[in-house]
């Protein structure tokens, strides 16, 4: 019998008021239903809002390293139930088991790394013009926030947020992905045996546009952390900053590689298919934009072609799978409907394409790496995320020319440049536009104890993680003191 899940309010899991569900299923066999969910409405957020508002002013009492405390405790949970973890991860994203269990290891080494910025909550002393006068800052939590968190990387994200904001001393509306409800259930219930107390953290179920309505307009949310689509996200900080309050927000990429001549191609096509392909492309730093001079760009074309096909996609946990399936109908649709404008436009379709239902695939959401070359700045694939295993290849006539190519977006998340000549990198670190880039690194690949954002429409506000992870959380108060 499938189980039934509640939302979780002040220290209880209590059902929403609407009396409806909705469930989360298995992308891999869509016939495998993993819950049921509470379809929340305005009033279900308001009870949270409530029980955070009654648990503020105790829990940020509490002094900060005390609150760290809570984190670090967590981190031996985590430990413990890394394979259950993983596993779930793997049911209910699609990914494969390798990739879950990557997932629940890069969240264990942010909190060892968060735990620790409890006690570096710091302040500054800097002298008064006034020889009797002692002045000092300290920082201080916003209050009530919330977090929205999307399906991709549930787990991670989930807590990569939540964690600063209560050490930082907020109590938290948090608003998961539909598409992985359990795994927030999962989620929640190790900040509870960590010893976060009641009110501190909530976790509210249900649609986006809901939930998310009331985060983005409601008075006493004094901020809202989001990672997902550009368009929601813009949305939302509209929604947020128009009255005052704060806003964070992760959200899309086109990141560009660049390849010239003189990289060693077929390492580099490896790194291009774990950016590009692996995980479906379902991360927001994965290389979409492929940016290869013309005289080498029918060798890397075959050589990438000839790596997508021989990726094996199929159920997470099959051994020697590569990828498993896309998280759900919509993303499935979503991907089918770029390959179809992208024929249209004229790019070539080199590989893939399509839905694969063959060999068991036909009960989930399969697709086959995709390639498209002879993209330019004209074709719609060149500029919008798809968030799918689909990359562009461009040509460029120089380095100079692929530069600007790079340069040619919306957005400004991640980047990477695969060369030996030293100068060109250092002049494509000081020039591209991007938040986080790499020389000779997967445009994916990431480190906890830096920050992490992005530029253009991929980002709004503090940057995460790293050494600016309280930056969002806290405000600075100013005191001068007179005896």
């Amino acid at each position: 019998m499938t189980t039934t899940y509640s939302n979780y309010i002040d220290g209880t899991w209590i059902s929403s008021v609407t009396g409806e569900l909705f469930s989360s299923i298995n992308p891999a066999q869509t016939e495998d239903i993993l819950g049921y969910f509470q379809a929340s409405n305005e009033a279900d957020v308001e009870k949270a809002i409530a029980a955070g508002e009654r648990s503020f002013p105790e829990w940020s009492g509490i002094a900060a390293p005390k609150r760290g405390e809570v984190i670090f405790r967590l981190i031996q949970l985590l430990e413990e139930q890394q394979d259950e973890l993983a596993t779930l991860i793997t049911k209910e994203v699609g990914k494969t088991y390798h990739d879950a269990q990557g997932e629940v290891k890069k969240t264990i080494e942010a909190m060892k790394q968060f735990s620790g910025e409890a006690t570096r909550l710091d302040g500054e002393t800097v002298p008064s013009q006034d020889s009797d006068i002692f002045a000092y800052t300290v920082r201080e939590p916003l209050g009530v926030v919330g977090v929205v968190a999307p399906y991709n990387f549930p787990l991670g994200i989930g807590i990569w947020k939540i964690a600063p904001s209560i050490i930082a001393g907020n109590t938290v509306v948090f608003k998961p992905a539909s598409n992985t409800s359990l795994i927030s259930v999962k989620m929640i219930e190790l900040l509870e045996k960590a010893g976060v107390p009641a009110g501190v953290v909530n976790m509210v179920t249900g649609s986006g546009s809901v939930i998310g309505k009331v985060l983005g307009n409601h008075p006493k949310i004094k901020g809202v952390s989001f990672t997902g689509s550009t368009e929601v996200g813009l949305s939302l900080g509209k929604s947020v900053t128009n009255r005052g309050a704060r806003m964070q927000a992760e959200m899309g990429g086109k990141n560009p590689s660049i390849i010239l001549e003189d990289t060693d191609i077929n390492e580099t096509i490896e790194n291009i298919v774990i950016s590009g392909f692996l995980d479906n492309g379902q991360r927001c730093t994965g290389t979409s934009r492929l940016i290869v001079p013309k005289s080498i760009a029918k060798e890397v074309t075959e050589k990438l072609v000839a790596k997508a096909n021989s990726l094996n996609i199929g159920n997470g946990f099959g051994q020697n799978v590569d990828n498993g399936p896309v998280i759900d109908e919509n993303q499935l649709n979503t991907y089918l409907h770029y390959v179809d404008v992208s024929i249209n436009e004229g790019a070539v379709l080199e590989c893939g394409g399509k839905r694969l239902t063959d060999h068991g695939r036909d009960k989930g959401y399969f697709v086959a790496p995709t390639v498209f070359s002879n993209v330019t700045s004209e074709h719609t694939i060149f500029h919008e995320e798809i968030f799918a295993p689909v990359i562009a290849i461009i040509e460029a006539d120089s380095y100079e020319d692929a530069l600007t190519i790079a340069n040619d977006s919306d957005f400004g998340l991640s980047s990477t440049i695969y060369t030996n000549d030293l100068k060109k990198a250092m002049h494509f670190v000081r020039n591209i536009e991007s938040g986080v880039t790499h020389v000779n690194i997967p445009s994916n690949y990431f480190e906890n104890q830096y920050p992490f954002g992005g530029k253009k429409s991929s980002s709004i506000g503090p940057r995460e993680q790293g050494s600016t992870a309280l930056d969002f959380w806290t405000d600075y108060k100013t005191v001068y003191i007179k005896a």
